[in-house]
C-alpha cells in the first residue's frame, strides 16, 4: 500500500515542470517549518547557540531555508523516482572531481566525508550516475516498507547500500576493488560505539569509523559537499583528499576524527541553511572521564 501510495505521488510530481516543483517543495518547506513546526524550537536553540554570531533574524532566516531544503530535495528525489525527464547538465555543477580521479588511479578506493548537507541523495545519484563505483554506509530505516522503497531508488540509479550494522568487511572489500564509499560523520553515536569531539564548540560522540577505515584500508579521505544554488540547482564540490591515518591508535583515531568533523563545521559556519538541525546532534553527553578530543589549531 505504500509503495503504491509513494509511485502515484511520484509520478504526479514527474508531472511537473522543474520551476513548479522547486516552488511546491518551497510551500511544503513552509508548512513544515510554520505549521507541522516539527523539532522547529529545538533546532533553533541548537542553531543559535552553535552560531552566537548570527542575529536573531538571521538564525530564523536559516532555519526555514533548511525546512525549505528539506521538502525540495525530497520533491526532486521523488520527482525522479516517478521518472521525470532528465533536467540536462546544467542541474549540476562540479569542481574538485579531480581529487576524486587522482584518489582512484592509486587503487585502494576513497571514502567521501558527507554530512546530511544539502541534497546529499542527489549527490550520490550523480556520482553514480557519473560512472563512479559508488557505495554508501547507511542506517537501516525503522520502517520496512520506507527502507525497501528508499533501497530500491538508490539500486535505480547503481547506488549500493552497505547498513552501518557490521560494516567493516563489505567496505574494506569494496575498497579493494577501488569503489567510493560515502561515509556519513554527522550523526550522534551511543556512548559504546563513538569517541567524543568538539563540534561547534561542545562534545559530540562521533563515529570512529572513517578513521578506522582509511587507515586499515590506507584510502583517503575525500570530503564532499552538495548545497543548492541561487537558480535552484545543484553545485558539488570536492576537497583535496586527507592521507590515512598512519596507525589506528586511539588517541590517532580520535585526532583524525576531530579533524574531520572540523570541516564538516567549516562548511555548515558557511551555509548553515544547508544543515539538519533538527538532527540531535550533542544527544549523547560525556561522563566524567571520558575523552574529548581538543580541536587542532586553524592554519594560519
Amino acid at each position: 500500500m505504500l509503495g503504491l501510495f509513494v509511485n502515484v505521488i511520484a509520478r504526479g510530481l514527474a508531472r511537473l515542470s522543474r520551476p513548479a516543483s522547486l516552488r511546491l517543495g518551497a510551500r511544503i518547506g513552509w508548512c513544515y517549518s510554520h505549521l507541522v513546526r516539527h523539532r522547529r524550537a529545538e533546532a533553533l536553540a541548537a542553531l543559535r547557540r552553535s552560531l552566537p554570531e548570527l542575529s536573531a533574524a538571521e538564525a530564523t532566516a536559516a532555519l526555514d531555508g533548511m525546512y525549505r531544503n528539506l521538502a525540495t530535495n525530497l520533491v526532486e528525489i521523488l520527482r525522479a523516482d516517478g521518472g521525470a525527464e532528465d533536467p540536462g547538465p546544467g542541474l549540476f555543477s562540479i569542481e574538485g572531481e579531480e581529487h576524486v580521479t587522482a584518489a582512484l588511479a592509486r587503487g585502494h578506493g576513497a571514502l567521501f566525508l558527507l554530512a546530511h548537507y544539502g541534497s546529499w541523495e542527489l549527490f550520490a545519484m550523480f556520482a553514480a550516475q557519473r560512472g563512479y563505483a559508488l557505495h554508501i554506509v547507511a542506517k537501516k530505516f525503522k520502517n520496512d516498507a520506507v527502507d525497501r522503497l528508499w533501497n530500491r531508488l538508490r539500486a535505480r540509479y547503481g547506488i549500493k547500500v552497505i547498513y552501518a550494522h557490521n560494516a567493516a568487511r563489505p567496505v574494506l572489500r569494496a575498497l579493494r576493488e577501488n569503489a567510493l564509499i560515502g561515509f556519513m560523520l554527522d550523526q550522534h553515536r551511543p556512548r559504546a560505539l563513538g569517541v567524543f569531539v568538539q563540534f561547534f564548540g561542545q562534545p559530540a560522540c562521533t563515529s570512529p569509523g572513517l578513521a578506522i577505515l582509511s587507515s586499515q584500508a590506507q584510502a583517503p579521505v575525500l570530503p564532499a559537499f552538495i548545497r543548492r544554488r541561487a537558480d535552484g540547482g545543484h553545485h558539488i564540490r570536492v576537497l583535496p583528499e586527507l592521507a590515512p591515518p598512519p596507525d589506528r591508535a586511539p588517541a590517532t583515531v580520535l585526532r583524525y576524527t576531530q579533524r574531520y568533523t572540523a570541516i564538516l563545521e567549516s562548511e555548515i559556519r558557511a551555509h548553515p541553511a544547508e544543515w539538519i538541525w533538527i538532527h540531535r546532534r550533542w544527544k549523547t553527553r560525556p561522563l566524567p572521564g571520558d575523552i574529548v578530543a581538543t580541536p587542532e589549531p586553524a592554519a594560519p
